[in-house]
């Protein structure tokens, strides 16, 4: 299920513990690149890099203190192609 704010369709299986409606694309883009590169299927990782460029979701895996290591590894073997 996917939910409208602001015009994103976030995830919202993502976000069990969270009120989308009050996620914020922007303000919250840490948190919201964070949780899906780390626990996103493959139809939310298709999102997240339609909802924000390579450069935002680099950036936010760089300063990340959520994302494990063993996922680090493997979005920045990704994102270096």
């Amino acid at each position: 299920m996917f939910l409208m704010k602001k015009e994103l369709d976030i995830p919202c299986e993502l976000f069990w513990d969270t009120d989308v409606t009050r996620l914020d694309p922007q303000e919250n883009k840490q948190y919201i690149i964070d949780r899906t590169l780390e626990l996103g299927d493959e139809k939310a990782v298709r999102w997240l890099f339609l909802a924000y460029s390579h450069n935002d979701i680099k950036k936010a895996l760089k300063k990340s203190r959520i994302i494990s290591r063993k996922s680090s590894n493997y979005w920045n073997l990704m994102l270096a192609k």
